[in-house]
């Protein structure tokens, strides 16, 4: 079975009626979770970003909260966690705001942790790699947010 394109889609949704439209979604949701976390965001917490922003935030404090300091292999997969949660949130979003202000926060938390990132060179790449990604999303945005968040990576760089 071949897969139809994505515009081919489009245009057979748009021909279905509201009730089959919403079976199909319904049953698109159940099958996967990210399905249905997506759909939860578009649904209810599209319309203030702000809060989801602040949502996100806390769930990535729960998360730092477990992270081992002790053992720099069980930080490296904590870490790795966050960041693949924290880019899943991302592209629900699609904004390039929220996009700096998650890796701003990534990249705060990561350094108030404790850990010298100076000595593992993969934390140290993992903390660079969001850096400079913050640089290239703000680098596309208007002249005085750019300044803004140019001075909140000032403050991160190592």
């Amino acid at each position: 079975m071949e897969t139809a394109s994505l515009s081919i889609i489009k245009k057979e949704l748009k021909t279905l009626p509201p009730d089959v439209l919403q079976e199909l979604v319904v049953r698109l949701a159940k099958y996967k979770k990210e399905n249905k976390e997506l759909l939860s965001y578009l649904l209810f917490e599209n319309q203030n970003e702000q809060a989801f922003i602040e949502s996100v935030k806390e769930e990535m404090d729960e998360q730092f909260t477990h992270l081992n300091r002790t053992s720099l292999y069980l930080a490296k997969k904590t870490l790795r966690k966050v960041l693949r949660t924290t880019n899943k949130y991302v592209r629900f979003s699609g904004s390039k705001q929220t996009e700096i202000e998650l890796c701003l926060y990534f990249c705060e938390k990561m350094r108030k942790m404790g850990i010298r990132l100076n000595s593992n060179r993969v934390l140290l790449n993992m903390y660079n790699r969001q850096i400079l990604r913050i640089r290239n999303v703000y680098s596309k945005l208007h002249e005085d947010l750019q300044f803004d968040y140019e001075e909140a990576v000032k403050k991160l760089m190592i």
